[in-house]
């Protein structure tokens, strides 16, 4: 059988508060069976609090709904993300007063609380989980749905993976697509590598020479993604093992929490190009979704995809000067990457199954 995902789409029929995307979201929670399973328990709820400039994440009204109907349901909550107080959250309005619950880091103040867990594949060893996500009885994965230049698709399964870890982690994810090299010869020192890093993991030396820090990068290509010469290329290009670590590394963390303790909840609005943590809003490349939510992680994610289509696409979306492929998904025509691989590597490891239903929740 199909797994089923709860979708609320954006259309209404009247200027009435309760056909607007946060009453159905109300209405999805309460037909998902959610609140069935939070009575006393702890619930952490990953979300992704931006940085810098960036307006997209996911507005507050729709995590305050979230968290007033964990607490209506015997649940105590709190959400979090990595790098939260640096990352000032309280500037998109990600106040405990103005969500109802608190924002924590989810590795602690100073980031070191961890559990490790180990892995074999390839270089990718360690799976260190935040130890806050660790330790709730349950997760509710809140996911704002955009594109990404490593993996092509951003949704659940990178905010968990890239989330709910340490540096280490997410180093050792994207060192499986290969490293990173320079070529001065291309380089006209314009330094917009240095000031897109969010990691302060690279420089230039008295000698113009470029360096990097790997103890501080996690080999995100923030850098490679903005120079403007291509002076900074990856030395490997392994994007299936690159997706198959990520996916590896959300079995990994779930794995922490008892069957029927993870729920995920992805958002289909302000659908940009690039990834929240760039801290920079861009227009959306196409018109707003709505809502999903389900039970099965690789149900929700391939209907996520399915959603986003190509046909739809707002040029203004695209940066100038782009060109884009011409077969496959939207994300794939813009990134170069299949994006619809991270599934099959979920159903790989027994994490859902690709195959759907709606039912639709007005």
């Amino acid at each position: 059988m199909a797994s089923v995902v709860y979708f609320s789409n954006m259309a209404y029929s009247a200027y009435e508060s309760d056909q607007t995307l946060p009453r159905k979201f109300q209405r999805q929670l309460e037909k998902s069976g959610l609140g069935d399973k939070l009575k006393d328990k702890n619930v952490a709820i990953k979300i992704h609090v931006g940085s810098e400039i960036g307006y997209t994440t996911i507005p507050p009204v729709f995590m305050r709904v979230l968290a007033q109907f964990v607490k209506d349901h015997g649940g105590n909550c709190f959400f979090t993300d990595h790098y939260v107080a640096s990352r000032h959250p309280e500037h998109r309005g990600y106040t405990q007063e103005s969500l109802g619950a608190p924002v924590l880091d989810a590795s602690g103040h100073l980031g070191k609380y961890l559990y490790t867990k180990d892995v074999n594949f390839k270089s990718f060893k360690h799976v260190d989980v935040a130890g806050l996500i660790h330790d709730a009885d349950f997760l509710i994965d809140f996911s704002h749905v955009k594109g990404h230049g490593c993996c092509a698709y951003g949704g659940a399964v990178k905010n968990i993976a890239m989330g709910c870890v340490s540096d280490r982690t997410r180093r050792e994810q994207h060192g499986l697509e290969g490293g990173l090299k320079w070529d001065k010869d291309k380089c006209t020192h314009c330094k917009a590598c240095i000031s897109a890093c969010n990691h302060q993991a690279n420089k230039f030396d008295d000698k113009d020479e470029y360096s990097v820090d790997f103890h501080n990068c996690t080999l995100c290509q923030h850098c490679l993604k903005v120079c403007p010469t291509g002076a900074i290329t990856l030395t490997d290009s392994s994007y299936r093992d690159f997706q198959y670590g990520l996916a590896l590394c959300t079995k990994t963390v779930l794995d922490c929490f008892q069957p029927g303790n993870v729920f995920f909840i992805n958002l289909l609005i302000n659908i940009t190009a690039m990834c929240d943590c760039w801290g920079m809003t861009t227009p959306s490349l196409v018109p707003d979704i709505g809502l999903m939510s389900s039970w099965d992680l690789a149900a929700i994610e391939s209907a996520s995809l399915d959603e986003i289509k190509w046909e739809r696409l707002n040029p203004e979306g695209v940066p100038t000067g782009i060109t884009m492929g011409d077969k496959g998904h939207l994300f794939e025509r813009l990134h170069g990457k299949d994006p619809y691989l991270q599934i099959k590597c979920l159903e790989e490891l027994g994490m859902g199954r690709k195959e759907y239903q709606f039912e639709m929740v007005k």
